[in-house]
């Protein structure tokens, strides 16, 4: 059979980790030992995660456009894709029997006679390669957190103030627009008042002068977004959480919250009520006959309730028993299943791959401590520089500002790399038992863990009075077919999705 053989990094800064020789060399002596017939051979240095893959493309039009039967030979699943975007790619090419995909380090090959588990096998692969994608928008996460800690704004600046560059050490800052923010603090003392409503404060900023970076008026919900900013004081507010800031505040605290008072008389309290009841299927379903969701209630304090509208009569509203539709939702969750057999083979694919995955984590933690090292050392001589007086204060505080936070990085990458391996394994695991015992998984879960299960196995659920509808997401509806027969290999979301509710 002839054959293309494909080795793959991300960028050049890896030309010496997963380096392209290293990968052709294993890949060609496959290629040897299985008697395979190489006609192309492509070393490509492409991020798999980029919407545009020109190289791969031309891989993919090369191999269509072949009379017979190619196999695609590459070193593992994350050297082809670190997504599910390519899958129906493959898996067209596949049935269409022009096309065989050989991972040489996991030992798995697919072809149009591939069986559901070596299909599962292939997704397990890729589920992993998306967790490390995942795990570097994580550290990139990281850091932002560390400037926040630090009281560094990340981001466009809000009005009042403008994004710039430090001259003292070439980072991203924040500072007073001197034309706008005086404006802004007037906004705030003229609505402190009480005498405005938005529309008129609307007019009134427009009169004053104070637009938006596009000069155009601030509409009441754009007023309104700048009213609510703690960023104004002296405090930063990402995701809920605060951070005190190092910029110059434009309003006192006390000013900031004599608006809020404002506000609140006026009824613009976004904050939402929370029930103290643990509903389970609260904000989970829809009324098929109305299309608006289904609310909760209790009665007697410990009988539990939905409530929908009536099919036969969109005017009234019917109770119904929380534990008829909890039925039915254990009665598909019965459904699924996996054999033993299957569960096992999979187990051991995924506990391989795992392995695969702490000998690259192994191999970056010893890197990242060879430039921490590194970074101690470049420290160490600006230190005696400064000391010796051949460069001055200000390059001096620049650069080491620059070494520390690369130091910084170095240490959220470091603990990301350690958490990486036995972490996703585990989830991995968890989830086959799920698809293996949902049903006992479920009814042993405690309420919270109960709706993340939910949310994980159904989709589009509603209610038609007592009856309960709903799509079961793949793979798992791939697992109710009449033979029992697993056919995860259509799956693309649910193991992704599985993973984000487990963190």
């Amino acid at each position: 059979m002839k054959a293309i053989i494909l080795a793959r990094i991300s960028s050049k800064e890896q030309f010496d980790g997963h380096s392209l020789d290293a990968q052709m060399r294993n890949l060609e002596q496959y290629a040897e030992r299985k008697e395979l017939d190489v006609i192309k051979k492509l070393s490509i240095i492409e991020s798999s995660t980029k919407k545009q893959r020109p190289e791969f493309d031309e891989m993919i039009t090369f191999i269509k456009r072949q009379k017979t039967k190619i196999a695609l030979i590459v070193d593992t699943v994350d050297r082809l894709q670190r997504s599910f975007k390519e899958t129906p790619i493959f898996n067209d090419l596949m049935q269409r029997d022009v096309l065989e995909l050989h991972f040489v380090k996991e030992g798995n090959v697919l072809c149009k006679d591939a069986n559901s588990t070596q299909k599962l096998m292939w997704n397990m692969g890729v589920v992993m390669a998306q967790s490390y994608t995942d795990q570097l928008s994580d550290n990139i996460r990281g850091s932002v957190n560390f400037k926040l800690r630090n009281g560094g704004w990340c981001g466009q600046a809000p009005l009042g103030y403008l994004n710039i560059v430090d001259s003292k050490n070439g980072k991203a800052s924040v500072a007073v627009d001197l034309k706008k923010a005086r404006l802004v603090k007037k906004l705030f003392s003229e609505y402190s008042k009480g005498t405005y409503s938005l529309k008129l404060l609307s007019e009134n900023a427009k009169k004053w002068g104070l637009t938006s970076r596009k000069e155009v008026k601030l509409g009441a919900q754009y007023l309104q977004t700048i009213l609510q900013n703690p960023f104004y004081y002296g405090v930063m507010r990402v995701k809920g959480q605060l951070y005190q800031h190092n910029y110059e505040p434009l309003i006192s605290k006390q000013l900031f919250d004599k608006c809020q008072e404002v506000k609140k008389k006026r009824g613009y309290n976004p904050s939402k009520i929370n029930t103290k009841y643990p509903f389970l299927f609260r904000s989970l379903i829809t009324c098929q006959a109305s299309g608006r969701q289904v609310t909760c209630d209790i009665k007697k304090g410990k009988y539990f309730y939905l409530i929908c509208r009536n099919p036969k009569d969109l005017s009234h509203k019917i109770w119904i028993k929380e534990l008829i539709i909890l039925k039915q939702v254990e009665a598909a969750l019965k459904k699924i299943h996996i054999s033993d057999a299957d569960f096992d083979e999979i187990k051991k694919y995924t506990q391989k791959r795992a392995e695969l995955n702490r000998l690259q984590s192994k191999q970056n933690i010893m890197k990242l401590h060879e430039e921490r090292t590194e970074i101690e050392q470049q420290i160490d001589k600006l230190t005696d520089l400064l000391v010796k007086e051949q460069i001055p204060q200000d390059i001096y505080n620049r650069k080491y500002t620059q070494l520390q936070q690369r130091n910084s990085d170095i240490t959220a990458d470091l603990r990301a790399q350690l958490l990486n391996g036995k972490d996703f394994e585990e989830a991995l695991l968890s989830m086959l038992l799920l698809c293996n015992k949902g049903l006992v998984v479920f009814k042993s879960s405690k309420t919270t863990l109960k709706r993340h299960l939910l949310k994980t196995v159904f989709s589009n659920l509603q209610m038609n009075g007592e009856k309960l509808r709903y799509t079961m997401n793949s793979p798992l509806s791939e697992c109710m077919d009449a033979e029992g027969e697993t056919k995860w290999w259509r799956e693309q979301d649910f193991p992704v999705n599985f993973l984000t509710h487990c963190n």
